[in-house]
């Protein structure tokens, strides 16, 4: 049976189809990179400009002036060092703290199916479709004074970690992809002696590495970009994260400058896509193991 595509075979194969079907590509492939990396570039290169360049209107293509000092300013202006080292802390105290409850929680409820698990994954579910900014005043006022211990975790990182270790999408991942794992193969190994904890660890995780992946991608980078709650639960400046650091100290630097930080504080998260975007693709649709 024949593919259907948009241009057949025949009408692709004479001069004027192709050319047709080239130029098409091209413009497409051609907006959607402008549409993508434009911004991109703007502030990789604004970060080059003296200020009166970047405030200049219509603003160059191609930087008139070259001051690549601007990058070292912004990291000695901002203390860009230690705002790194805070965000890092937090995003891999975040990762951490997924990785095990989430997986705990995911492996529960594909494999050791609990009484009324379909109803809890369904209201983990429900989460999804409520508006994070809808849930920021409940957990600013639970983080100020935790029930039972009665704590307050402001300007402490549990206010970070805590709040991201519920993450419903990440354990609906996990789930998917302990339900593709045959159940042959979990059986096996209860008969050899193996409990459950012992199954997961020996057996489950290693062929998990994968939705681990990504699930530690997305771990890390939903703390890295997050602005409004670092910004409200750590307002001491010695605390903050990259971003929220960025915009406390933003006061007085000059607007090239300001650029210059913001490109840097892209960097990581960019260098992990650009390093792990097959990880990510084959992770989100990684199956078990097929017999």
């Amino acid at each position: 049976m024949s593919t259907r595509t948009l241009i057949s075979p025949a009408q692709l194969a004479r001069p004027r189809g192709k050319a047709l079907y080239w130029v098409t590509f091209a413009v497409v492939v051609g907006g959607f990179t402008l549409v993508f990396l434009g911004p991109l570039y703007w502030m990789i290169s604004s970060g080059l400009k003296d200020t009166q360049e970047v405030i200049q209107t219509p603003p160059t293509l191609v930087p008139g002036s070259f001051e690549p000092e601007n990058y070292a300013r912004a990291w000695d202006v901002m203390d860009l060092a230690t705002l790194l080292f805070n965000t890092l802390y937090y995003a891999f105290g975040a990762l951490a703290f997924q990785l095990v409850l989430d997986v705990a929680a995911a492996y529960s409820l594909s494999k050791l199916r609990p009484v009324l698990g379909k109803a809890i994954l369904g209201m983990m579910l429900a989460t999804l479709m409520i508006p994070a900014a809808v849930l920021v005043v409940p957990q600013y006022l639970t983080v100020l004074d935790v029930p039972v211990i009665e704590r307050n975790l402001l300007n402490t990182p549990w206010a970070i970690w805590l709040p991201s270790v519920t993450n419903a999408f990440n354990i609906f991942l996990l789930k998917r992809f302990f339900d593709s794992i045959p159940k042959e193969l979990l059986d096996a190994a209860s008969m050899d002696g193996a409990s459950p904890t012992r199954t997961l660890w020996s057996i489950v995780l290693p062929i998990s590495r994968p939705i681990l992946g990504v699930v530690s991608i997305f771990a890390i980078v939903g703390v890295w970009k997050d602005f409004l709650w670092p910004m409200l639960t750590l307002p001491d400046p010695a605390m903050q994260t990259l971003n929220v650091g960025i915009y406390s100290l933003s006061n007085g630097v000059p607007v090239n400058v300001l650029i210059a930080a913001l490109t840097i504080a892209s960097v990581p998260t960019l260098l992990i896509f650009l390093v792990f975007q097959r990880n990510i693709m084959s992770g989100l649709t990684a199956g078990g193991l097929k017999g």
